[in-house]
């Protein structure tokens, strides 16, 4: 039986304790403003922090932290002040401080400045087709507004929400246009135009109070796009933001998107002249439904690959083709392998402060074999989270808003700091890589591919930002060499060593693989940040090679029948200095080619990327570990055999050195298709079992759609909530064969004779998968009390 869904949410991030017996608090300092409490709860603890002002609005997660140390995501109430975690860990008995923590970092605002190291500097080249610059059509704006509750949305337990969007269309170009839907992301819902306070609740708003209109921020790139003969709608998703927290199970990710597919359904009624008048006016005859592009900032970034999914697994999904990630959060690691998808994540972001969207690229690059699509990530250095809004940016929206990067004396990323960009900067930024990411996809506009495929090049509209890029092409237009995600041919010799690791802190110890960070924190490594929802799954492993001396080096031999790389017209792979490489030590690499004539060609790393320079910043969550993308064009090398490559060669060229490495490949730039639909979905599956009195286990079902001809994997986790959990915290990789439909991921039971004091309900999450996709990702494991009473 499942649970109704306020019964399930109680142990989504803490399992609130019907009766427990209460010993004496240890109480907070009575000088503070905000005042805290850590109180024993059975063989646990309830640990309380009261603000005095109200939790800011902020797509990540609220987390709390005891002495400076995270112990997980907390419980907010209605009013945002009262922050509530109830935990097993010991740490919480010496209490000393209790505070709020993003992304595991708590901020400080007495944090000092740092001392800036500037970056080195790409000098990309300019390529001549601006997508910044407005094109030949004249753009016709208006909004269509179906009312504040115009739908129930079953991700938000049947809450009510609007039907309301910004539309954008260029006046006077015939046939049926692509489509491109922006979501904007978390973000108070409401504000009091008098005392210019924000709320985030309810929904609809109060009286007198008037809705933050987040979707109107988006005008730019929107107008850009339009005036280019594409048709953008920008979607309002207040109730999302003003239910998300409380009455979801996934902060909302299914609820946004949820919207999304309703607007799509709308549009596509209203295309084919059914449904509202006002639409049919709007979109009659005029929109290729084939033809789909989404973008979503913040949370708004996670909805849409959400919707991504669901769509997929409908009977007769909607042709989404482009996917557009910005500053998204990513807390249950959805894997996208089979859709063009670019995910732009800002480097001074003080939200989304991990850029845990990286996940988004690095979980689906080897997640289905002959994948078609192509995928980037671009790191936008000196942007914040918010600037890509105008109605989240201070001066320009209507509403209150902020800069979210709260250290304004941090010499890289405050305010004033030299390499921080202005909102204008970063707007314009932002409206160039969005119009110029639909128009290479949906309208196959080859000539923009170089301001995503890592070659470094720029357009004059994005003026002084520096953009970095990594790019994975399709399958069928690169040769992989060593993707060093799993087992690995290379040869390490000399006085070297290289080893695959890992996710990072020792957060998947099931992988048998080493850490690839244990001095980081979790903001500082994008690729490993471990996820709210999947904090255990293997985080994209990598080759971690360290050398003493010159000697050193990393040797991988091409496979017969892979040597002739002829058609490919660069070699790439990604790389980032090992953490433990002080900034200030110089290192570098060399590239060794060698064909079957034994001829061979040696080129500094130095000569070709600045991927071996540190990021700025020395203070947490800067500077970044972000592997960046070193590319070595074949066109060059006049005296090698492309025909009769017989190895590749990465050496030190400082005298001692370590980095991490992946996805060495010969490629051939190119977009490529969508084709996740074809994928099957694996959905988990609700499970109430009884307790029993000792060790024990629950059997989790896993079920596929329909059967796949290669294994599917999937990452699946249970986490346990509470002060007396009944089953430990477990994260495993199953594995469903081919042909076959069902899986099983088992939690082992402890089981006691105790009578529980509330129902013991634990979320199950899956992620992370390969050769499928995922369906329903979320569930609950139920324990039944079996001990009577005394």
């Amino acid at each position: 039986m499942r649970l109704p869904v306020a019964a399930r949410l109680r142990g989504l991030t803490a399992l609130i304790v019907a009766t427990a017996t209460v010993a004496v608090a240890i109480p907070a300092p009575a000088a503070a403003a905000d005042t805290w409490s850590v109180v024993p709860v059975g063989d646990g603890f309830r640990v309380t922090l009261r603000r005095e002002k109200p939790l800011p609005v902020r797509n990540a997660a609220p987390e709390l932290a005891v002495n400076g140390r995270s112990l997980g995501l907390a419980t907010e109430s209605d009013d945002g002040r009262t922050l509530t975690l109830v935990t097993s860990d010991p740490r919480a008995a010496a209490a000393r401080s209790v505070e709020v923590a993003w992304n595991g970092v708590v901020e400080s605002p007495t944090t000092p400045a740092a001392v800036y190291i500037p970056p080195a500097d790409p000098r990309p080249s300019t390529i001549d087709t601006d997508p910044g610059v407005a094109g030949p059509y004249e753009v016709e704006e208006s909004r269509y507004d179906l009312g504040d509750t115009a739908i129930s949305l079953r991700g938000l337990s049947g809450r009510r929400g609007e039907l309301r969007a910004e539309v954008y269309l260029p006046k006077g170009v015939p046939g049926r246009l692509p489509l491109v839907l922006f979501l904007h992301g978390r973000h108070a819902p409401c504000y009091d135009p008098v005392t210019r306070q924000t709320s985030a609740s309810p929904w609809p708003c109060r009286t007198g109070q008037r809705p933050v209109e987040s979707f109107a921020g988006f005008k730019g790139p929107a107008r850009a796009l339009a005036s280019h003969g594409y048709a953008v709608v920008s979607v309002s998703a207040n109730a999302v933001n003003a239910f998300d927290a409380n009455f979801s199970e996934d902060r909302g990710a299914a609820a946004r998107g949820e919207l999304i597919l309703r607007h799509l359904d709308l549009i596509n009624d209203a295309a084919a002249g059914r449904g509202d008048l006002a639409l049919v006016a709007l979109f009659r005859d005029r929109i290729d439904m084939g033809n789909i592009g989404l973008m979503g900032h913040s949370r708004g970034g996670e909805g849409v690959a959400k919707a991504v999914l669901m769509n997929s697994g409908r009977p007769r999904p909607y042709g989404i083709r482009a996917l557009l990630p910005i500053a998204p959060t990513n807390l249950a690691r959805a894997s996208l392998p089979g859709i063009p998808t670019a995910t732009l994540l800002p480097y001074c972001d003080g939200d989304v402060s991990n850029q845990q969207g990286q996940h988004f690229y690095d979980d689906s690059r080897y997640a289905m074999p002959g994948d078609p699509a192509f995928r980037s990530a671009l790191l936008v250095m000196g942007a914040n989270h918010n600037f890509f809004n105008t109605e989240w940016t201070p001066g320009l929206a209507a509403a209150p808003a902020s800069d979210d990067w709260s250290n304004d004396n941090d010499p890289v990323c405050g305010s004033q700091a030299p390499p921080r960009l202005s909102a204008a900067e970063q707007y314009a930024v932002g409206t160039a890589l969005i119009a110029g990411f639909f128009r290479l996809v949906l309208g196959r506009e080859t000539a923009l591919l170089p301001l995503f495929d890592g070659s470094g090049k720029t357009v004059a509209s994005t003026g002084r930002a520096v953009v970095y890029a990594v790019a994975q092409p399709p399958a069928s237009s690169r040769i992989d060499v060593a993707t060093f995600a799993g087992s690995s041919r290379a040869i390490v010799s000399g006085n070297a060593t290289g080893a695959i690791c890992a996710s990072m802190l020792g957060h998947s110890p099931q992988s048998g693989l080493p850490s690839c960070a244990t001095r980081l924190t979790t903001a500082q490594a994008p690729s490993w940040a471990p996820a709210a929802y999947l904090p255990n799954a293997v985080a994209t492993p990598v080759m971690r090679f360290t050398w003493r001396d010159r000697s050193g080096k990393l040797t991988v031999p091409l496979r017969p029948g892979s040597r002739d790389v002829s058609t490919a017209t660069m070699l790439s792979f990604r790389v980032a200095r090992d953490e433990n490489v002080p900034a200030s030590a110089p290192l570098d690499m060399t590239i060794t080619l060698v064909d079957g004539r034994g001829h061979s060609v040696t080129v500094p790393v130095s000569t070709l990327s600045p991927a071996l320079t540190p990021l700025p910043g020395t203070l947490p969550p800067l500077s970044k570990t972000w592997l960046r993308t070193v590319q070595l064009p074949l066109s060059g090398l006049n005296d090698l055999e492309t025909s009769d490559i017989k190895e590749v060669t990465l050496a030190g060229a400082s005298d001692t050195g370590g980095v991490y490495l992946a996805d060495l490949a010969f490629t051939r730039p190119q977009v490529g298709e969508e084709s996740i639909a074809d994928l099957p979905q694996v959905w988990v599956g609700d499970l109430t079992v009884p307790e029993g009195d000792g060790p024990g286990e629950a059997r989790i079902p896993l079920i596929l759609s329909k059967p796949s001809s290669a294994p599917v994997t999937v990452s699946v986790q249970a986490l346990p909530a509470g002060a007396d959990p009944v089953i430990t915290q477990v994260a495993a990789t199953v594995t469903i064969p081919p042909g076959h439909t069902d899986g099983v991921f088992t939690v082992p039971l402890t089981g006691n004779t105790a009578p529980a004091t509330a129902i013991q309900s634990y979320p199950v999450i899956a992620g992370v998968s390969a050769n499928a996709t995922i369906g329903d990702g979320f569930a609950r494991l139920v324990v039944t009390d079996d001990d009577a009473v005394g």
